[in-house]
């Protein structure tokens, strides 16, 4: 028989920690948020202290029923959910709900970042309480984003399409993209020439760039001018005029934070931030080793670049035992922590180094075995000796021209031992000051200035981190909140914004540039960290903000006026003009009298149905926000793909599932054939969906009166 009631969020973490502590605990998963805002109204009392409205999310009944029903038998409860802001008012939520049931109950909050035996004993050794600041700030985030969400989303159905919206954080995100893509728009590229020299000595040949011509910069105008250079000094002797050695040292890089990892997932596994961050979660929750259930990472939501005493006593000791003494500094390496960084929270790494990811890979799959490489390496290499190498540059010179060569040897590889590396070493043959070089051969280079590149998961993560934008833990929602609204697709791996999420780009910088920029965003989450550190309480920031906040938005609902694109067509039914409108789903045509004529069809592209021969190709978007195109013959045709195939395009058929991602738990509303009427976004929604850990959920279910 238990003793003691242990909640937690998910139902593998669940798993994992009963059993390391036993039969006297029972362990039971909340299943993430069980309280929550509800929807349909604002559910802030803006006249009595912006006091939350806090009631039981919609489908968790059972959940809470199951808890109160455990804690009337079990009547000491700890809470041990995340240790963030979100798992803290997870916890509070809950503990407010059981306290209320009749008889006496004992709660404890335990807190711990990995998943081990010895950090669970630690923590239920040394109990404590709910951090109320953590829950504050949490209350602040959530009561400042539902009024962001609440008020400007109705304005967006004014402008622009009923059944948008709008948050603090993706609406910066979402600019970044939207200015990005009009840099990369307005973009002029430059052409310039430079030229590359094949030089020889005692047979060995290597290669140089010229750097000087005639005592000015050898940057050339035109490809006629870098010729005519040549034919002048190629049959000038050269000689070596300087040769430099240097040597320099490479610094290992830092353990891994939660923006660092999510940009290495992308960069060196092709992950999306939010795929990394869900299969970091498996890690960190458990999984089954021969029995033995193990948590293999510590916690994954951090900003800080701590790493423990102990495991660092451990790391220090396996790379002895593994590399030698010759690879452990004699100092450890200092990273720069960033400002308002969580120092109680550690670094992301291996609850053991000792567990290395070859030993466990029957164990994982795939994703998971790559993460976890990942995460071991980088660990390992931070606590390793730098790199070593000796740079050299060789000076070469004739009458009229200098050409310089540069060569590169590895002489310490350091942490390079562990960490994946490309070969980057350049020989130069050995040579002295004054010996003559022959002239093999030059040639001209042509280069063209690249516009700035789309942003990535990697560098969008990257900007928000510079920029303060967002928290470790709202990075991969925000990204994948603006696919799901159709504001951005994921290109290739690139960001593109959508012609509607231009709009309402423009939309909301053109009417909020103050409160909705940058800056404004990164010192409201230094305002949310104070609140944490308990120097301000949560109700002064939403003080602060709401007046003039609510003030703009009255201000801009007078003026803003719907955004009508007329399309050359008339509606089949009642003959008015129609219109082009923007949905989550894609843009469609709609009849210009809507609400009192209903009728809407799908827009066609130009390209016929390369399976039926009949149809059209319509674009859509599945719920997963993934563009798609697909035969607007559907259901008779089934046809899709990803990509607009081309007339000599031979794609065969693919079923929905695999290639556009339309299967029935994800597919979109059917393809509707032109001419046939379609609902697609045309009225306000009416449910809002239960906002996922650490996302912003700002849809309001009908519009306020304003």
């Amino acid at each position: 028989m238990s003793k003691y009631l242990v909640i937690v969020e998910s139902p593998t973490k669940a798993k994992t920690i009963h059993a390391i502590l036993g039969p006297d605990y029972d362990v039971i998963p909340s299943m993430g948020h069980l309280i929550d805002l509800p929807v349909a109204k604002l559910s802030i009392d803006v006249e009595n202290g912006f006091a939350p409205d806090y009631h039981v999310i919609k489908g968790k009944e059972k959940i809470i029923s199951q808890l109160k029903k455990k804690a009337n038998e079990l009547k000491t409860i700890y809470i041990a959910t995340d240790p963030d802001r979100e798992g803290e008012a997870i916890g509070w939520h809950i503990q407010q709900k059981l306290s209320k049931e009749k008889g006496e109950k004992t709660f404890y909050r335990v807190e711990f970042h990995e998943i081990t035996e010895d950090a669970l004993r630690e923590a239920f050794k040394k109990p404590a309480q709910i951090d109320m600041n953590k829950v504050n700030s949490q209350v602040a985030r959530r009561v400042l984003d539902r009024i962001v969400g609440y008020f400007l989303s109705p304005l967006l159905w004014k402008k622009i399409v009923r059944g948008l919206s709008a948050g603090r954080v993706q609406s910066v995100a979402l600019k970044f993209i939207v200015d990005r893509e009009r840099e990369i728009k307005a973009f002029i590229p430059e052409t310039t020439y430079s030229i590359n020299a094949k030089f020889s000595i005692r047979g060995d040949i290597f290669e140089a760039e010229l750097q000087n011509y005639k005592g000015n910069k050898a940057v050339f105008a035109s490809r006629e001018e870098a010729l005519k250079c040549i034919e002048e000094i190629k049959t000038e002797s050269f000689r070596v005029n300087d040769i430099v050695k240097k040597e320099t040292r490479r610094k290992p890089p830092s353990p891994y934070i939660t923006s660092l990892l999510q940009q290495d997932g992308f960069n060196s596994l092709h992950f999306s931030s939010q795929k990394t961050m869900l299969v970091a979660q498996k890690l960190y929750e458990g999984i089954d080793i021969g029995g033995t259930q193990a948590g293999l990472i510590t916690y994954m939501r951090t900003d800080s670049f701590h790493i423990s005493p102990k495991a660092k006593h451990e790391i220090k000791d396996f790379i002895v035992s593994q590399y030698g003494n010759d690879y452990l500094p004699a100092q450890e390496h200092r990273y720069k922590e960033k400002k308002g960084a969580q120092f109680a929270h550690e670094a992301i790494r291996p609850t053991s180094i000792q567990r290395k990811y070859g030993d466990i890979q029957e164990y994982l799959d795939e994703d998971g075995l790559k993460l976890y490489e990942l995460i071991w390496k980088r660990t390992l290499a931070s606590f390793m000796k730098e790199a070593v190498y000796e740079n050299t540059k060789v000076s070469l010179s004739s009458k009229s021209a200098e050409f310089e060569a540069s060569g590169r040897r590895l002489i310490f590889d350091g942490f390079l031992k562990i960490l994946d590396r490309e070969d980057n070493e350049i020989a130069l043959p050995s040579m002295s000051k004054d010996e003559t070089v022959r002239v093999e051969g030059m040639e001209v280079i042509e280069h063209i200035t690249k516009p700035p590149a789309h942003f990535n998961d990697a560098s969008l993560v990257k900007i928000m981190e510079e920029k303060g934008i967002g928290r470790p833990s709202t990075y991969a929602p925000t990204l994948s909140t603006l696919i799901r609204r159709n504001y951005i697709r994921r290109e290739k791996g690139y960001f593109t914004p959508t012609e509607l999420g231009m709009k309402v780009n423009d939309f909301i910088f053109e009417h909020f540039p103050t409160i909705m920029n940058e800056d404004f965003t990164a010192s409201m989450e230094e305002k949310l960290d104070e609140v944490e550190e308990g120097k301000i309480t949560w109700q002064k920031i939403i003080e602060d903000f709401y007046p003039s906040f609510k003030a703009k938005v009255d201000e801009v609902a007078l003026v803003a006026k719907k955004d009508v694109v007329y399309y050359d067509k008339e509606c089949p039914q009642c003959h008015s003009p129609m219109v082009i409108k923007w949905s989550r789903r894609g843009k469609f045509l709609s009849c210009s009298t809507f609400p009192k004529c209903k009728y809407a069809e799908s827009i066609l592209t130009d390209t016929a149905c390369p399976l039926c021969k009949e149809g059209m190709l319509i674009e859509r978007r599945n719920k997963r926000g993934q563009a798609f195109y697909g035969c607007s013959k559907f259901p008779a045709c089934r046809y899709t793909s990803r990509n607009l195939p081309t007339l000599a395009s031979t794609e065969a058929k693919v079923p929905p599932s695999e290639e556009a991602g339309t299967s029935a738990d994800t597919a979109g509303p059917p393809i509707a054939a032109a001419g046939t009427p379609i609902a697609i976004d045309n009225a306000p929604t009416t449910t809002e969906t239960t906002p996922e850990k650490n996302n912003e959920s700002n849809t309001p279910a009908q519009s306020p009166s304003n």
